[in-house]
């Protein structure tokens, strides 16, 4: 069959080439798309691939800092890092086992020899109702489950890793303490990362290694980011099997700082064994339950030494602690050790408070050239209020009411000035020159010293009276209508008068009334103070008037002794009384060892060597014996340390809290105890606290101070 010649101008064939034609752009089309890909993945994107690709091949390790010491004034370690074999489990990958880890912690049980329900129980994070061990760190770290292990076992772990999945053995720096409970609460201690903190602490998530542990209590807590350094970061190369092939880059760690104290461990030592005794010797006339000694240095706020008793040794927390032990720390049969009474106690401070009340009353128009009588007791707003066993003294300067403290010169002081403000309705403003003074010597609130959890103790006013009365109104009312038939049951007598109590205070428990005001003024009633804020007060009578921060902590200094921060001392302000008044106080409490209520305790003491000045203090509280007080400076002609004492229920400050200070000045000057003999070594030779810093040198070695 004849075929018609071809003709382009056919509908059919101008379909034909379009569909060639249209081919050909989409080709192009196609080419362009992918080389502008290839363009894009290659150049804007190359950077972003490449970390990509260095990610799948590449392994970073946190490497953890080595924490710093904490030195004592002559660079001796209160504490220290060793280094021990540590075994660890994922809380993860554990639990998530089919059996929830049972055989692999069997197993580990066997070869640890140890209970495989303690390793059960450490593997439960701790909560309200979870009794220990367990685990109080974050359940993204590796729980500990048995520390300082035999090198063997440890080996044997890591070459039997299909056996223990989830299970690993490492070394690990843990603290040391290696003067054992000696100023634990002021040192504290380590516990593992909560997921808490990681989540608060940015500082802790970008530098977390799996085993931190932070600062819970103490120096340790205050002072937790210089001591724990900067984590290093290693780059590993590593191959599709997960072995390590090479070290890409390898950022070192910067080891934490020193932390160098102005804590001197041998008067640290004389402190703990001077209240210790002490209180044991007061006993069993009196409970003695609780006490505090400490040692200020008067020129900068330096802490030399602070006793707190009872005690506990801070690595009791290594590795956990068991529910029995963590109860006995809290409770109060065991007097609650982990409670610091220097810092974090409050008490009634007695007749050492007179130094604050004397002031108040010169700063307001009583003489110190004046006489003021001192009878056996005294009738104010139809009480009577007495001396301490009832003694007269006749007519005496404000100088002789210190030395004998004479309780009913104060009590008219606190009288007048109650008097003096309006009573109870006073007109306009109330001076209330008792609680501004006390206020003015640092009392009433916390000292700003560099340990937690510091207590802020007590000066009440007219204002705090009536918010107290608020917040117990309630209850007081409830009780004054139906009574206490709990006590009724034994006593109704008492329960008697404890129901008229609590009725009077539902009625009228806003008012400021005479006897407060009068209790006031003799450190007792409401007023509480710590041990710490009456050393700080005492120390600014000791140097003039000024009140310093508290510090223990004296520098900061490098791993290897590159840089050093000295820490300087803060000035929190002055007393507000004339120089003069400070002058007066400083002869009356001179006077106080020499013939007053002090010389029991000091009589043979070679005060024409070292002088001490100092106030003893009895207190008294509602069913409790009464507690024992010392306050005191030496030398009182050139004031270098100041020293409280405090025994919760010990009897007079004379008797048993004076007795306790004479032991520590002899510690510090090398007294033997009896006036006519030179004693032994002075745990500060000179009689003043060290000035000058230990030296780390570049290798980390210390060179200790030589006494």
């Amino acid at each position: 069959m004849h075929k018609p010649p071809f003709d382009p101008t056919l509908p059919g064939r101008r379909l034909g080439r379009a569909g060639l034609i249209l081919a050909q752009v989409l080709v192009l089309v196609l080419f362009a798309v992918l080389t502008a890909r290839l363009w894009y993945l290659q150049v804007p994107m190359s950077d972003h691939y490449r970390d990509l690709a260095v990610a799948n091949h590449h392994q970073q390790l946190i490497v953890p800092a080595t924490r710093g010491q904490i030195l004592d004034a002559t660079g001796k370690p209160l504490v220290n890092n060793r280094t021990e074999l540590v075994v660890s489990a994922d809380y993860h990958e554990i639990l998530g086992m089919d059996d929830g880890g049972e055989k692999v912690l069997a197993d580990l049980s066997e070869i640890l020899d140890v209970p495989v329900a303690e390793l059960q129980q450490r593997m439960r994070l701790c909560g309200p109702e979870v009794e220990r061990p367990c685990w109080p760190g974050s359940p993204y770290q590796p729980v500990t489950l048995a520390e300082d292990v035999e090198p063997s076992i440890a080996l044997q772990i890591m070459e039997s890793a299909d056996d223990f999945p989830g299970v690993t053995a490492q070394a690990h720096a843990v603290r040391e303490y290696p003067y054992g409970a000696r100023g634990g609460q002021m040192l504290g201690y380590l516990q593992p990362v909560t997921q808490e903190e990681l989540d608060a602490r940015e500082e802790l998530r970008t530098q977390f290694t799996g085993i931190d542990q932070v600062g819970r209590d103490g120096l340790e807590a205050v002072y937790d980011a210089e001591l724990r350094g900067t984590a290093g970061l290693r780059t590993l190369g590593v191959n599709n099997h997960g072995e390590v092939m090479d070290v890409i880059s390898d950022r070192l760690p910067v080891a934490g700082q020193h932390l160098v104290t102005h804590l001197d461990v041998g008067v640290q030592k004389i402190a703990e064994e001077a209240l210790k005794e002490g209180m044991d010797g007061a006993r069993p006339k009196y409970r003695a339950d609780s006490g505090a000694a400490i040692v200020m240095d008067v020129r900068n706020g330096g802490i030399v030494a602070m006793a707190s008793l009872p005690t506990y040794d801070p690595g009791v927390w290594q590795g956990g602690i068991d529910q029995a032990t963590f109860d006995e720390m809290l409770s109060e049969e065991a007097g609650e050790p982990l409670l610091s009474r220097a810092v974090q106690g409050q008490y009634p401070p007695g007749s050492t408070f007179k130094v604050s009340s004397l002031s108040a009353a010169v700063e307001n128009g009583f003489s110190l050239r004046s006489t003021y009588a001192c009878p056996g007791s005294v009738n104010i707003a139809g009480q009577n209020y007495q001396n301490y066993a009832g003694g007269g003294h006749g007519s005496l300067s404000l100088h002789k009411a210190i030395v004998v403290s004479c309780n009913t010169i104060f009590y008219n002081f606190g009288y007048q000035l109650w008097l003096k403000d309006g009573g109870l309705r006073p007109e306009g403003e109330p001076t209330e020159a008792m609680a501004t003074m006390a206020r003015g010597y640092g009392f009433g609130a916390p000292t700003g010293i560099d340990l937690p959890f510091e207590t802020s103790g007590r000066i009440p006013d007219r204002e705090w009276k009536r918010t107290f009365w608020e917040e117990t109104r309630e209850n007081n009312c409830y009780r004054g209508e139906h009574g206490y038939p709990e006590v009724a049951e034994t006593n109704p007598a008492h329960a008697s008068y404890l129901k008229r109590l609590a009725y009077e205070q539902c009625v009228e428990g806003f008012e400021w009334r005479a006897g407060e005001a009068v209790n006031f003024a003799i450190g007792q009633g409401d007023v509480l103070v710590s041990p710490l804020q009456l050393t700080r007060a005492y120390a600014a009578i000791a140097n003039g008037g000024t009140l310093y921060e508290p510090r223990v902590a004296k520098a900061l200094v490098a791993a290897d002794g590159s840089t050093v921060e000295e820490i300087e001392p803060v000035v929190a302000g002055q007393v507000p009384v004339k120089d003069e008044t400070i002058e007066y106080l400083q002869a009356a409490l001179t006077e106080v060892t020499k013939s007053g209520t002090g010389r029991g305790a000091f009589g043979d003491f070679p005060q024409k060597e070292v002088s001490i000045a100092g106030k003893t203090g009895s207190a008294d509280a509602q069913e409790r014996q009464v507690s024992s007080w010392f306050a005191s400076y030496a030398p009182a002609d050139d004031p270098q340390f100041a020293v409280v004492v405090f025994v919760s229920q010990g009897g007079t400050g004379g008797e048993t809290s004076a007795p306790i200070a004479r032991k520590i000045y002899e510690g510090i000057y090398g007294f033997s105890g009896k006036e006519d003999d030179d004693g032994g070594e002075a745990a500060l030779p000179g009689g003043k606290p060290y000035s000058e810093l230990p030296v780390v040198r570049t290798d980390g070695s210390i060179d200790v101070l030589d006494r």
